[in-house]
């Protein structure tokens, strides 16, 4: 029997939700091992919906779970109902709605709370042992809850993230010195490569934070997934 992982997802779309092509990435990596996958994400509301043409908030109100269904073909659980016994292993996407919707990150930084049906699933994987694996921004997410830690999100200079997130958001500081305030390690990586933090069965990797061709990307996020899956 293939480990039996779950993805958690924050909506649909990299402005407002999971990036669509890290979580495709995932789940065909997962494919490629034989996991047994099941897809979750919290039924709360977005934070905002994002025109992706025009890159501006719109008046809309959208369901994270409800989006997230989107990109799980509609075969996804509302997050309350994950159990941790379950399960082997969880992977998180990335995406700025990991920072809009799963944590506070894309408004208060590193001083951010984290949605608790987020920190409490968080909290049970890391105390069963079992492996968590994170990409893009979602690294953030360890950073806030599992202090000590080591992460990474490529470079100490995430010049994708600075591009992108700094010029739409009211704080500029580069997230790998964000985590290094916040008492973590951070571990500097090519797009290819994933750091492993054995002690806390934590495995990251940077995808989109980075300036890389997306299949660059996508193998990317396959070690990860390989990583996370060796210590299931």
């Amino acid at each position: 029997m293939g480990k039996r992982v779950a993805v958690v997802l924050a909506g649909c779309g990299v402005f407002d939700g999971s990036e669509i092509h890290e979580a495709s990435a995932v789940l065909v990596h997962l494919s490629r091992q034989g996991a047994d996958v099941k897809i979750f994400a919290p039924s709360i509301d977005q934070m905002h919906v994002v025109d992706h043409v025009k890159g501006a908030p719109t008046e809309e109100k959208r369901n994270v779970l409800v989006e997230s269904a989107r990109l799980a073909r509609g075969d996804i659980q509302d997050l309350s109902q994950l159990n941790v016994k379950e399960l082997d292993a969880i992977i998180f996407p990335g995406g700025f709605g990991v920072a809009k919707n799963l944590c506070t990150w894309a408004v208060q930084g590193k001083d951010c709370s984290v949605n608790e049906q987020v920190k409490t699933v968080l909290q049970a994987f890391h105390s069963e042992k079992k492996p968590i694996g994170l990409c893009c921004i979602s690294p953030v997410l360890a950073a806030k809850v599992f202090p000590g830690c080591e992460v990474t999100v490529g470079h100490d200079k995430d010049e994708r993230y600075i591009q992108t997130v700094c010029k739409r958001l009211p704080f500029a500081t580069c997230t790998a010195d964000a985590i290094t305030q916040l008492g973590c390690k951070h571990v500097c990586k090519s797009v290819s490569e994933a750091h492993v933090d054995e002690k806390n069965k934590i495995v990251t990797t940077c995808a989109f934070m980075c300036k890389a061709p997306l299949h660059e990307i996508f193998d990317g996020i396959g070690v990860m997934v390989q990583d996370v899956l060796k210590l299931a």
